[in-house]
């Protein structure tokens, strides 16, 4: 999906991503700390039925399982060598999940460390770094990109000039932020938000975080200085961290539902959820927007 395209998809339309991946595949057996991609290609029906319920719910896009196949993360696991093939593989589950009839979304996220405009050869290598998983993402086939659960506004800028590099596939970007707005290495997503546009971003918004009670004001903000779509994608609220480490979200789908429903008021119109959502948040969500 080019620019054009996803403008024309977009315009005068809500439209619903998916909900978490992380959490529901650790509920289906995924361990904590292994490599995701890896655990998924090795357990591929349970990313088929995850995709296939959000499908089921109302999901327009859901994004691969891709989020951490960039080769610093793959480094950890001693899997950078099979970057390409996994992308490659990992976009082909999420088509083979879901069809031809939604549409599915290469993942791309920090790399954990915030980036420093002054060093050239730190920047070149992060350029590099998204450059790399941006086109094998394309070359799987991904649909479109969303680069999300961003920490700062200079790695923004990094994975979206490395994007814009390849061509002018669609990309979305969301920022994981506080309550005001403010990234956790550097800016803040209004400040993205001005730079990234330029830059030739095609939607921009907030994920992860916070629950969607606390993000009103930031929505409405974006909506108010910029054409882009608004994408919001929170989590199920603040999570409860449990003695063993375990993050627990207790935000039920009627609820959740219901304050996205005042983020869409607010200007958002690409909405889905994060952290501890399920497909009956999206489903709840579905529904709730019918009547928007």
């Amino acid at each position: 999906m080019n620019r054009k395209e996803f403008e024309i998809w977009t315009r005068n339309h809500i439209r619903l991503m998916d909900g978490a991946t992380g959490s529901n595949l650790m509920k289906a057996g995924m361990p904590r700390g292994v490599c995701t991609e890896s655990w998924v290609l090795s357990h591929p029906n349970a990313l088929l039925s995850l995709q296939r319920a959000y499908q089921a719910a109302g999901s327009d896009m859901v994004y691969a399982p891709t989020f951490c196949a960039n080769r610093i993360a793959l480094a950890s696991s001693s899997l950078e060598g099979e970057l390409c093939r996994m992308n490659r593989e990992l976009v082909a589950l999420s088509k083979q999940a879901v069809g031809s009839g939604i549409l599915v979304a290469g993942d791309m996220t920090t790399t954990g460390k915030p980036a420093d405009p002054e060093n050239s050869e730190g920047y070149q290598a992060l350029f590099d770094t998204y450059r790399e998983q941006a086109q094998a993402l394309i070359d799987g086939g991904a649909d479109l990109l969303g680069v999300e659960t961003m920490m700062g506004v200079n790695e923004c800028i990094a994975a979206i000039e490395a994007i814009r590099s390849l061509g002018d596939i669609a990309v979305i970007c969301t920022l994981s932020v506080q309550s005001d707005g403010k990234c956790y290495f550097d800016g803040t997503v209004f400040e993205a938000a001005e730079v990234l546009q330029a830059l030739g971003v095609d939607a921009i918004g907030v994920n992860c975080s916070t629950g969607p009670d606390q993000l009103k004001s930031v929505v409405r903000a974006l909506h108010e200085m910029t054409d882009l779509p608004i994408v919001a994608k929170p989590n199920a609220g603040m999570p409860k961290i449990l003695e063993t480490g375990e993050a627990v979200y207790s935000m039920q789908a009627d609820t959740f539902a219901a304050h996205m429903g005042q983020l869409v008021e607010a200007g958002a119109s690409l909405i889905g959820g994060c952290c501890g959502t399920t497909p009956e948040h999206i489903r709840q969500l579905r529904k709730r927007c019918e009547h928007l």
